[in-house]
């Protein structure tokens, strides 16, 4: 097989010959798309991500145990926020409201 050759400024300067074994061969439309698919998904830049354990707000330890404490049980997925409005105990003297 023979084509044009081309220099950097689009001037024909001769022919080339290519090699049938790999020029010559029939045109794969499926594996070009798969390729060009590929290529391309891999070059995207990822930005959705589910968030690690150091990136999501509250958890982490129980902070109470879940019986015995005559209190209301609570998890781990509870926002550390509400726990501390829960545990705000300023204003109790010997595990009663001061009046």
């Amino acid at each position: 097989m023979e084509t044009n050759l081309y220099n950097q400024k689009g001037d024909n300067i001769g022919k080339i010959k290519l090699p049938d074994s790999i020029f010559g061969l029939k045109l794969n439309m499926d594996l070009l798309y798969q390729v060009v698919t590929a290529q391309r998904a891999n070059k995207r830049q990822i930005i959705a991500h589910a968030k690690g354990r150091n990136e999501v707000r509250g958890g982490g330890k129980k902070p109470w145990r879940q019986k015995g404490t005559g209190r209301a049980r609570q998890s781990h997925g509870v926002k550390k926020e509400q726990v501390e409005q829960d545990m705000d105990l300023s204003g109790l003297q010997y595990g009663r409201a001061e009046a």
